[in-house]
């Protein structure tokens, strides 16, 4: 039965997805080129445009070793402070120096390590959604589909880092949360065109509906007029 019920739910889901990939075309299509998403289209040949491009990847360069070096700060701030604590509760059993050293040595490699995985789940999807979110702007989009791409390449990062993580281990960690990045990113730049396609289809609807009264307001009064002068 949960077996089941599991299948239904995925296609379910498979459905409604490919609807709403369906309706973000749509959309795409009734607003076009110009008012539509402009993102999702940055290379690394933009990089090389000696304009924007170029600053836009020397600052995320410069932004990733930046981090790296606070990075490597905090790590080794929690290697030092691990083996000291480790230090003195092996002395305290009664070990011997050399022993106490060679053991607390290991436990922080072990922090270090652990402090290490942390640190990249918590900044890697950071780092990708402000990353999306200047590739939309850098492209000439606004800044709410900026806003939501982001959203969607940070909640697709770690959704899927979670997920992987849970079926594959630290391989499913890394395989979920950089294919949850990307399809969160494209999953937000989608809700901004059917948001926008909404908003659009609702404003032809209200602008026919206007000119119809305008309209039907023109012909009443020229009736009018015209029976009063016969």
């Amino acid at each position: 039965m949960d077996i089941q019920n599991g299948r239904i739910q995925l296609l379910l889901f498979v459905a409604f997805f490919t609807i709403f990939i369906m309706t973000a075309g749509k959309c795409r299509e009734l607003m076009g080129e110009e008012t539509s998403s402009k993102s999702g289209k940055f290379t690394w040949i933009n990089c090389f445009d000696m304009g924007s491009g170029t600053v836009a990847c020397a600052a995320k360069e410069g932004l990733k070793l930046y981090v790296n070096k606070i990075r490597r700060a905090y790590l080794e701030r929690t290697r030092k402070k691990t083996v000291e604590i480790a230090l003195i509760d092996a002395i305290s059993g009664g070990l011997s120096i050399s022993a106490a050293t060679k053991q607390a040595t290991k436990e922080g490699a072990k922090a270090v390590k652990l402090a290490s995985r942390q640190v990249k789940r918590k900044i890697g999807p950071i780092l990708s959604a402000g990353w999306d979110f200047y590739e939309a702007l850098y492209h000439g989009g606004t800044v709410a589909e900026g806003c939501l791409r982001g959203a969607g390449t940070l909640f697709g990062a770690y959704i899927g880092g979670f997920q992987g993580e849970q079926k594959l281990g630290r391989l499913g960690y890394a395989v979920g949360n950089n294919l949850g990045s990307w399809v969160g990113g494209r999953v937000g730049l989608m809700f901004f065109d059917v948001i926008n396609g909404v908003q659009y289809f609702m404003h032809i609807v209200s602008s026919n509906q206007h000119n119809y009264e305008t309209s039907e307001t023109s012909h009443m009064t020229s009736e009018h007029i015209h029976i009063s002068e016969n």
